[in-house]
């Protein structure tokens, strides 16, 4: 409608009319907040995964191994050599995503255990399957980190689990009791990460992690780093695996050959 044409209206029209402007562009502006905000949920999402790193300007971090698994706002990161069977160090804990800025909230950290409850934020870029993670270091100097993605964490067991209940006598099943000391297991579409650890005293209890498979009900994990024993890196376990009303049942024989059954629940 022309303005001539909107001037010439009667009073009560033109009110009518501008009035129903007024409720479209509150339409569009709330419709617009909406699908920011689902913007922001699915590039959280987006960083579901396990993801490898490829270079970095950090001198203190030169593992050949680095892997970090991120799921459902939680993440964890181990660094070893897989040649040599060694662990090197592990971190983890929970991260947020706003605004182009990735938070890391420390839960455990094996090489600096004062770190434990803070937080470290990053500016964050991607590109393609690459994460590129940015931060300052005490001297001011800009670290940069490049991680490739290796899996999209498609898998009916991507999540952060925490156990339970445990069978400690044939056909009893004990709940664990929830507390500061807490053992975790993080997958993501082929990576599996596992820690005890007790982010209140900042203890750290032992890892472990790799590559694992779903097939015909067995889930199979494939050991890359442990650091308790390095004897075990390169064995390969089976486990019964059922998922029941969004519990993991998880059944079979451990590295050291004893029977366990465990449920573990999605940590929330």
């Amino acid at each position: 409608m022309k303005v001539k044409q909107i001037l010439n209206l009667p009073v009560g029209a033109f009110l009518i009319l501008i009035f129903m402007s007024v409720g479209a562009f509150g339409f569009r502006v709330s419709e617009s907040a909406n699908i920011a905000g689902t913007n922001q949920k699915l590039a959280v999402g987006a960083l579901t995964g396990a993801w490898r790193l490829v270079k970095t300007t950090d001198p203190a971090r030169t593992a050949p191994n680095v892997v970090k698994i991120l799921t459902d706002g939680y993440f964890t990161a181990a660094d070893y050599n897989l040649n040599n069977k060694e662990f090197i160090g592990a971190q983890g804990g929970t991260y947020t995503l706003q605004n182009g800025r990735y938070t890391e909230n420390l839960e455990y950290f094996t090489q600096d255990s004062v770190q434990v409850g803070t937080s470290k934020v990053y500016n964050l870029t991607t590109k393609g399957s690459t994460l590129q993670l940015t931060s300052t270091a005490k001297n001011g100097k800009n670290i940069i980190e490049t991680w490739e993605r290796v899996d999209a964490g498609d898998s009916p067991l991507t999540g952060a689990w925490r156990i339970r209940e445990r069978e400690t006598q044939p056909g009893q099943m004990t709940v664990m009791q929830r507390g500061a000391r807490k053992t975790i297991k993080w997958l993501s579409g082929k990576w599996f990460q596992w820690a005890a650890i007790n982010p209140e005293t900042k203890q750290f209890f032992g890892t472990g992690g790799g590559t694992y498979t779903l097939k015909d009900g067995k889930y199979t994990e494939n050991i890359e780093f442990f650091s308790r024993d390095n004897k075990r890196v390169g064995m390969s376990i089976s486990f019964d695996y059922e998922l029941k009303n969004g519990d993991w049942h998880h059944r079979g024989l451990s590295t050291t050959g004893n029977k366990i059954y465990e449920i573990w629940a999605k940590e929330k």
